[in-house]
């Protein structure tokens, strides 16, 4: 069995659970290196017995130490871009963590780069798009059970542990992690665009904060069982104390309607602090309906027409956090590519589109109107024409 040598750049807590969902399902790594002045994925790869391998103070230092068969970014958002390309640079193959990228401008750099197919291999942490459940959807859709697609309802609603933890993580920030949606929710959109057939024409979105403010600071903090209901997490890096008085600019909920360019429509509603967590995709066609119950992993499905009792699937596995195994699955995707060339689930181009998608919505938030999203869309397709040079940052 070979063994993966890997570098990280960044070892937060979803690279710690990655590295230790690849053992789990028996492969054999060894962390050589790691570029990150206060790991807080250590706890993660010390509860799976996996050695952190050298401390390295820069990219530059881990590099040479090579050569890896994999390199791992997982730092915040706003540095994937810098680390993505000097890895690439450095010609190792690369698994970034999502969002990709956090803007428009960097999004067409990499699409740039990325188009001339002379790079090493990219593979995105989209985890969801691992997930049995997922893949399920995503091939009766593609297999035409539902019909035409018509109309797609989704939610992502959060527990207060959860929500709380994102108003004190650096997420809470936009120059740090891009938006609440683009860091939370990318897998959903990239799933949606899939789903639809098409690229989004228009998009419009509402949203705030009204949950995680300090007018709601003498709220009761913990649940009627005695637990703290808001700090459950380690907040990790540039942590605020209190997820009522951070310095949080993103929104803690919002909801966005997207009509895509074949006339399929979506409503989505995403909320950070609910008494009743859900993961929910309500897909309509003219044939047939779906819903997928992504918190407690079922898929129900019936026919128009039929009065039979729904189909339905429950896929078990159930985790605290909801992945419901999609870690797992995720890793046994990635070492079939790394060892057999079989094709990773999400491709980068299809990652940067579930980006632009998200921040098109948010765009159209902070404007107050219906978005056109053509124009991004003929930058995005220029950015990746063959024959044009990479769009610069």
């Amino acid at each position: 069995m070979k063994t993966f040598r890997i570098g990280v750049i960044g070892l937060g807590q979803r690279i710690g659970h990655v590295l230790s969902a690849m053992q789990e399902m028996g492969g054999s790594l060894q962390l050589s290196a790691y570029v990150d002045a206060a790991p807080v994925g250590a706890p993660v790869l010390e509860q799976a017995v996996i050695p952190l391998g050298r401390p390295c103070a820069d990219p530059d230092q881990l590099f040479a130490h090579g050569p890896y068969d994999l390199v791992m970014v997982g730092s915040p958002n706003h540095l994937h871009f810098a680390h993505v390309n000097r890895a690439l640079d450095a010609g190792f193959p690369v698994f970034a963590e999502k969002p990709l990228v956090r803007t428009e401008a960097e999004t067409l750099a990499l699409a740039g780069r990325l188009a001339g197919g002379r790079t090493p291999p990219l593979f995105v942490g989209l985890v969801m798009r691992s997930m049995p459940i997922v893949k399920a959807v995503i091939a009766r859709v593609e297999s035409g059970e539902l019909g035409e697609i018509v109309s797609i309802d989704a939610t992502e609603h959060l527990p207060p542990e959860h929500g709380g933890y994102l108003a004190r993580n650096w997420r809470r920030k936009a120059e740090w992690g891009g938006s609440y949606l683009l860091d939370k929710v990318c897998h959903d959109f990239d799933i949606f665009g899939r789903i639809a057939g098409a690229r989004p024409a228009r998009v419009a979105s509402f949203g705030g904060r009204r949950i995680f403010t300090a007018e709601r600071t003498e709220r009761p903090r913990r649940y009627d069982t005695g637990e703290e209901a808001f700090v459950q997490r380690d907040a990790g890096w540039m942590a605020a104390n209190d997820p009522f008085h951070s310095d949080m600019d993103v929104t803690d909920h919002q909801t966005a309607m997207v009509e895509y360019d074949n006339q399929v429509r979506l409503t989505f509603h995403a909320n950070s602090c609910v008494a009743l967590p859900e993961r929910r995709w309500y897909v309509a066609g003219t044939e047939g309906t779906l819903i997928a119950d992504l918190v407690r992993n079922k898929l129900m499905v019936r026919r128009v027409l039929s009065r039979k009792k729904p189909e339905r699937i429950e896929y078990g596995g159930l985790t605290a956090d909801a992945h419901n195994g999609a870690d797992q699955a995720m890793a046994l995707d990635l070492m079939a590519t790394m060892e057999r060339g079989v094709p990773f689930p999400v491709s980068p181009f299809e990652s940067l589109e579930a980006g632009l998608t998200v921040m098109a919505i948010d765009r159209a938030m902070a404007l107050g109107e219906m978005l056109d999203c053509a124009p991004m869309w003929a930058a995005y397709d220029e950015a990746r024409a063959p024959a044009k040079p990479p769009v610069k940052a």
